[in-house]
């Protein structure tokens, strides 16, 4: 069984489809729900959005990967085609409030701006969900084009800022990396001393190794003051000498460090 961000329709639940197509779903109705639900064991694995190619790492979902027990164990991008969403019949001049999820109403944000100035911009738990808010003329919300109901009526055109837009999913486990896993990426955070040439340091040893690291992002330390994680992706199979030889090193350096993903 598998948890996602609900209702059916959302990019959560594509991600889900296309990871698990022969398994069961089951929704949630937030990201730290879904969360719970595998710590407890009432799902085997969740789908979690880590990163978007215009508004970069979700931050909520790369702060839950690092302070659980859990393991990301595979990925994949799904293609973000964001249309306007009204009742058939309401003109686009009538619109006074957009609902959908936080993310989507930032990666519109140049189409809202240009078209709704004065509109109200309300945050929901899905883009999906936002069509339950349709209620009449003054109503519009952000969905999917994979999103059809009768008697909504969607925009001819994708409205996000940037057309090729993808969110990267990843699928999520209890308990930590295997320690054969193999992988082609490998996802970690760490944390090192609040010193000049600190994170050089550390990060020195990707490459001696002669590794190729894709992404890095800080985060704040909760509850400690000027104090940041580092999230890294390298390239590697993480079952090679190699990448363990690493990941040793970089560990060794830094004040804490944890494996978050290999897929």
């Amino acid at each position: 069984m598998v948890g996602y961000l609900g209702p059916v329709g959302s990019y959560s639940y594509l991600a889900a489809k296309k990871l698990r197509p022969q398994g069961g779903l089951k929704a949630y109705q937030s990201f730290p729900l879904a969360m719970q639900a595998l710590e407890e064991g009432a799902v085997d694995e969740i789908v979690l959005p880590i990163e978007n190619s215009l508004n970069g790492g979700v931050a909520q979902n790369m702060d839950l990967l690092n302070s659980r027990q859990v393991c990301a164990v595979e990925h994949i991008a799904v293609a973000i085609d964001h249309r306007l969403a009204t009742l058939k019949g309401c003109g686009l001049e009538n619109v006074k409030r957009v609902y959908s999820h936080a993310q989507a109403l930032e990666q519109c944000a140049k189409y809202l701006l240009k078209n709704f100035p004065a509109a109200k911009l309300i945050a929901t738990q899905s883009t999906a969900a936002s069509l339950e808010m349709l209620k009449g003329e003054g109503d519009a919300c952000i969905v999917g084009s994979h999103l059809i109901k009768e008697g909504v009526e969607l925009s001819d055109k994708n409205i996000s800022d940037e057309p090729n837009n993808f969110t990267h999913f990843l699928l999520v486990r209890r308990g930590g990396v295997d320690s054969g896993a193999k992988s082609e990426k490998v996802y970690f955070s760490l944390t090192c001393k609040n010193v000049s040439g600190a994170l050089l340091t550390v990060l020195q040893p990707i490459q001696r190794h002669g590794v190729n690291m894709t992404k890095i992002e800080s985060r704040p330390v909760k509850n400690l003051p000027d104090e940041y994680a580092f999230f890294i992706e390298i390239e590697g199979d993480y079952s090679t000498g190699k990448i363990k030889s690493a990941l040793k090193e970089i560990e060794s350096l830094s004040k804490s460090f944890k494996i978050l993903g290999c897929y």
